[in-house]
């Protein structure tokens, strides 16, 4: 497998998100797959629309520690 259709995000721009939690639904050939976030923190950015096709090992989403400032 290549890549996969991201179907939902779980979770939105802003949330906060604990380690393991599952933020978005990637569909693959053979299966739906729980996409969950590696560190707890806030969900800053969506790089990927739902309804893409996107690449295995392609960055989706940016998050951040809670208490971070970032700047574009």
């Amino acid at each position: 497998m290549k890549e996969g259709m991201l179907v939902e995000w779980v979770k939105k721009v802003g949330e906060t998100v604990s380690e393991g939690q599952v933020i978005a639904i990637i569909e693959t050939d053979k299966a739906n797959v729980e996409v969950a976030a590696f560190k707890p923190g806030v969900l800053r950015q969506i790089l990927v629309e739902a309804g893409t096709s996107v690449p295995i090992g392609k960055p989706i989403a940016c998050s951040a520690p809670q208490t971070s400032r970032l700047t574009w």
